[in-house]
């Protein structure tokens, strides 16, 4: 392919996905029906696209690849070179080499704005794009073999950016029902549009392979905190749109992207899409009423369809829990997960790995004073001292938010138990540390289960929370927040300890470091003697096109005493599971 100019031809894209040692996937939106090529090494994949409520796009798997090799790529539409554009780097394809150690990427929430000083000023430092920059820049830096990205990536519910303000006044009133929040596909989709287009954005996520999951704000602000909540979104006129367009833009942006080209095989809407790239139809593949009648079951029976995913690497092994779609919110039988994905996650969490993470939007270990507050407001949310009280703790529950995994008590307990098991050697060789990556709750901090050994466990079993990557906290809030990790620790648990109705934690932890509440992203590596953590945020010295790259806090999580393990050896975790 030649190098080619601009065009109009590509509206979005490529963006990296699926990345193991010898497949990848590569996304794209297209401005028509086309067939999209990717040519690496002097090898062409291509596929057809398919669409969603007019809009184009194609997913484009590469199988056959080497292992550990390191080569750029180019695509193209229709036979139309489009990328890469004109003067930018080159994007690659590095797949994964099982004699390397791994080092990933993650963070939570990031608003959409400009980054000039105007944008700054609203929403802070873009850490994303500051990383960006220093991976573009910085020949000598560290390469992160996955970006995980785990939720908030759009925000539905609050549209600041005048371009989307603009969209979407020209295409309806704003001032009928949802008003400035999304309220279709095609809303969505230029949503995501605008998350993405900046140049440093997308070339990054050209090149460094990604995996996502939703949060609230993808859909909207406490989406499934409770039965009441759903109860009420359910009775607007302007809901079922919604929640049935954010699931299929989420398909379609960021799910199909986090499956393994075997599970892609086996998934239901999927087929439609490969089934018809094998017809050599020339007729395009509209996939907007399977879509939607997948999002309506899904949203219906969250049983029905599974959002959560599994990936290995390398010796390590990383699994995505979805702690929003799948809740059980029946109020005598609450939990984060339902029967069939608690059942799912059973299976999965298993050791006979160097390092296990488990990535779950929301904290699983909060700040211990948070953790007791918002268990003591579950227990009264739940009618433990009346109608009344249950009535006002569940304004309160809904109004600051407190649905993170404390508030589902048996669901967080069932969990803890699997990962104490993991720990301690009961599901295969116990890793040298269980690691959950987090975000959402605007600040970062590390937590940590105290005294494992003590409790029989093997493995170090840490919560790594990075959150926001754009979308700092007012400052009164950030007091709150401090009080719950430090000041507020033991007088909520004198409190919670003395009610019989909340109940005691099994596995006690602290906050062993921060919180701190720059815009950041963390990086880590999963090195063969130890779990490394830093996270980063970016500082802009007068020139908000080349912000630097600022280290906020770095940590060192070696394995417990005895317990390193010998060897590099291999995940149990295959690429297709899940």
């Amino acid at each position: 392919m030649t190098r080619p100019a601009p065009t109009d031809a590509l509206v979005l894209g490529p963006v990296l996905r699926y990345v193991d040692e010898t497949s990848a996937t590569v996304w794209v939106r297209t401005a028509a029906p086309a067939t999209v090529a990717v040519e690496r090494a002097g090898r062409t994949w291509s596929a057809p696209t398919f669409t969603v409520h007019g809009s184009h796009y194609a997913l484009v798997v590469l199988e056959d690849l080497r292992p550990g090799t390191d080569d750029a790529y180019a695509v193209a539409v229709d036979d139309e070179p489009v990328w890469p554009l004109p003067g930018a780097p080159a994007s690659r394809i590095r797949t994964l080499d099982p004699s390397r150690t791994t080092r990933f990427a993650f963070g939570t929430c990031r608003t959409t704005g400009s980054h000039d000083e105007a944008g700054n000023r609203a929403h802070g430092v873009d850490a994303l794009r500051s990383l960006a920059v220093a991976l573009r820049d910085d020949p000598h830096r560290a390469w992160p073999d996955l970006l995980l990205l785990l939720g908030d990536q759009v925000y539905a519910d609050t549209t600041p950016h005048a371009e989307l303000e603009a969209f979407m006044a020209a295409r309806r009133s704003l001032d009928e029902p949802p008003g400035e929040e999304i309220k279709d596909y095609v809303e969505y989709a230029e949503l995501y549009r605008l998350a993405w287009s900046d140049d440093v954005i997308r070339w990054v996520l050209s090149t460094v392979p990604s995996a996502m999951m939703f949060d609230d704000h993808d859909i909207r602000d406490d989406w499934n905190t409770s039965w009441s909540w759903r109860r009420d979104i359910r009775a607007t006129t302007w809901w079922q749109e919604r929640i049935v367009s954010g699931l299929a833009a989420y398909w379609v942006h960021q799910h199909i992207g986090n499956l393994s080209p075997a599970e892609l095989a086996e998934e239901e809407v999927w087929r439609l899409v490969a089934a018809h790239a094998a017809s050599g139809s020339s007729g395009g593949l509209d996939l907007t009423d399977a879509l939607e009648a997948l999002a309506t079951r899904a949203d219906a029976e969250p049983s029905s369809y599974r959002w959560s995913y599994t990936r290995t690497l390398g010796d390590s092994a990383l699994v995505v829990i979805d702690s929003r779609a799948a809740r059980e919110l029946q109020p005598d039988s609450r939990s984060m997960l339902d029967d069939v994905e608690m059942a799912w996650l059973d299976g999965v969490l298993e050791g006979g790995v160097r390092h296990l993470l488990v990535g779950t939007s929301l904290p699983f270990l909060l700040p211990p004073g948070l953790h007791d507050f918002e268990a003591m407001n579950e227990a009264m949310a739940q009618g433990a001292y009346g109608r009344r009280v249950a009535r006002g703790a569940e304004t309160l529950r809904r109004t600051i938010d407190l649905e993170h995994w404390a508030a589902f008590n048996g669901g967080f307990d069932e969990v803890f138990a699997m990962v104490m098991a993991v720990a301690r050697g009961e599901r295969g060789p116990a890793p040298e540390t269980v690691t959950f990556l987090s975000g959402d709750v605007h600040n970062s901090y590390l937590a940590e289960v105290t005294d494992p050994a003590a409790l029989g466990a093997r493995s170090r079993i840490v919560q790594a929370v990075c959150s926001p990557i754009r979308n700092p906290m007012p400052r009164a809030v950030r007091v709150v927040m401090s009080l719950f990790a430090r000041s507020l620790v033991r007088p909520m648990r004198f409190v919670a300890s003395r009610s019989r109705r909340v109940p005691d934690p099994a596995y006690p932890w602290t906050v062993t470091d921060g919180p701190w509440f720059d815009n950041n992203i963390a990086l880590g590596h999963l090195d063969v003697d130890a779990l490394e953590l830093e996270w980063v945020s970016g500082v802009v010295d007068g020139d908000p096109d080349h912000p630097r790259l600022r280290t906020v806090h770095e940590a060192r999580i070696e394995p417990l005493e005895g317990s390193r393990r010998a060897g590099t050896g291999r995940g149990r975790l295959g690429v297709a599971s899940g």
